[in-house]
């Protein structure tokens, strides 16, 4: 056995499906709603607090810092696929090997991404065309949020452990305290210290800092296979070979989405810092609208994970249908919502009717195609979940990132307009998804055939 199972925990391998997959994906929306309300609140402070340099200066970062954080990132999808698959196969000592191998991984690679923020943000912030009246504070947001960026990995890595053996509530209480932590210290900071930028990245920091902290002492007061002894930790090279050859495809294709998307935000620079701060507003929003398609993703990851690990091969297909259509059907929704609300909810970022009109730009073409998004993350998800990670990058590098630089570089110089800059998205979801699905669809004929053994191609 893969150790005793606590009440937190879900068996995917047996009893109803769909309760399960509900049960399992309600507590991971409510994180990505959570976070992205203490996100919000940065940028609400920011925006009516503080000038609208400072919300710039906090977007102008986003995709800098997503490119940079990636790759580790999806080391953490590496740790989540193994977990599940040695639960799902009640392999106790490789759960074991996994678990302290990503903790110090996720250390480890925390404290490289801190030295490589700090040092990169500058000169990749210039490089981006990024306005001199924004450029000085954003170099302070990142500074300061890379120098808290192990403990992110950290409480990244080990959710992706809770996440594997069904746990997705106590993650949710971790980040509910420190999102918490995280407004008040928000509105302590800027407002009776008047620190804008700096002041919500400390917040951002100590809150992260308390959330790693918490999944950790989870992780070691656990009583199953998952429970970490600080004197075990090691890397696994065994184990760590088999998380990169899962893992670091998917940060590989994270990197070059956010290069994909840095090119783009460099376009949307050129626009002015009025231009930035609306898209800043609409791109918190759009966070909300990406809940299922995120949570689905997750979802699917870990199901058909546990599942391949217990051969409960008509289990898999049955995931990835519920996870698909529940996806396709949230996005839908959700996209739909604030597409209607568009204009109120932008002023809540901020009142001033330049910047919504730059949000709302952003809002009409991606929020009401979104539905694109979510199937195509499903179906990346559930290729990853079945240890096929490498084809998945592949096409999303070419059909998501490629596609984007080039039409940054062909067809919007032809008419350099906003709205043209973001038809980029939803004709980049549609192919990849499409390409995707058709490899899904020849790996689960295979998968699903009677005669049809997989073997194992790690420890």
């Amino acid at each position: 056995m893969a150790g005793a199972k606590n009440k937190y925990q879900i068996d995917m391998c047996r009893g109803p499906l769909f309760s399960k997959i509900v049960v399992f994906s309600v507590p991971l929306m409510l994180s990505g709603i959570l976070q992205l309300l203490f996100n919000a609140a940065d940028l609400v402070v920011i925006g009516r607090y503080a000038p609208h340099e400072a919300m710039a200066a906090v977007g102008a970062t986003a995709s800098l810092t997503q490119l940079i954080v990636t790759v580790f990132m999806g080391l953490s999808v590496g740790t989540n696929v193994l977990v599940a698959n040695y639960y799902g196969a009640k392999n106790r000592k490789n759960i074991s090997r996994t678990v302290h191998t990503a903790i110090l991984l996720s250390l480890a690679g925390g404290a490289v991404l801190a030295i490589a923020g700090i040092v990169l943000a500058r000169p990749m912030l210039t490089q981006m065309g990024t306005p001199e009246n924004v450029l000085a504070k954003a170099c302070v947001y990142m500074w300061i949020y890379f120098a808290g960026m192990p403990c992110i990995m950290l409480y990244n890595f080990g959710s992706a452990v809770l996440r594997a053996v069904g746990d997705t509530r106590r993650p949710l209480i971790f980040l509910l305290l420190a999102g918490l932590v995280n407004v008040g210290l928000n509105l302590f900071f800027v407002l009776v210290f008047g620190m804008d930028v700096g002041g919500v990245a400390l917040a951002t920091v100590i809150a992260q800092g308390i959330a790693g902290y918490l999944v950790l002492k989870c992780l070691m007061n656990s009583r199953d296979a998952c429970r970490v002894k600080l004197r075990n930790l090691r890397i696994d090279p065994a184990i760590l070979k088999s998380m990169l050859w899962i893992g670091l495809p998917a940060g590989i294709q994270g990197a070059f989405f956010s290069l994909s998307n840095i090119t783009i935000q460099s376009s949307v620079n050129s626009f002015g810092s009025l231009a930035i701060a609306g898209n800043t507003a609409a791109i918190s929003l759009e966070g909300f609208v990406y809940i299922g398609s995120g949570a689905f993703h997750q979802t699917v990851v870990s199901f058909a994970g546990q599942n391949l690990g217990g051969r409960q091969y008509e289990r898999i297909r049955k995931s990835i249908i519920y996870c698909m259509l529940s996806a396709f059907c949230i996005c839908l929704a959700m996209g739909y919502g604030f597409f209607f609300a568009g204009k109120q909810l932008l002023a809540i970022y901020n009142p001033d009717p330049a910047v919504i009109s730059w949000g709302m730009l952003r809002i009409r073409i991606l929020f009401t195609t979104c539905f694109l998004c979510g199937i195509m993350d499903v179906i990346s998800g559930a290729l990853r979940g079945l240890e096929h990670s490498v084809m998945p990058a592949v096409v999303t590098l070419l059909g998501v990132c490629v596609l984007r630089i080039v039409w940054v570089y062909t067809v919007f110089p032809l008419h350099p307009t906003m709205g043209n800059l973001m038809l980029s998205y939803p004709i980049t979801w549609l192919i990849t998804a499409a390409a995707n699905g058709l490899y899904l669809y020849w790996i689960c004929k295979k998968l699903f055939h009677p005669g049809y053994r997989k073997g194992l191609s790690r420890p």
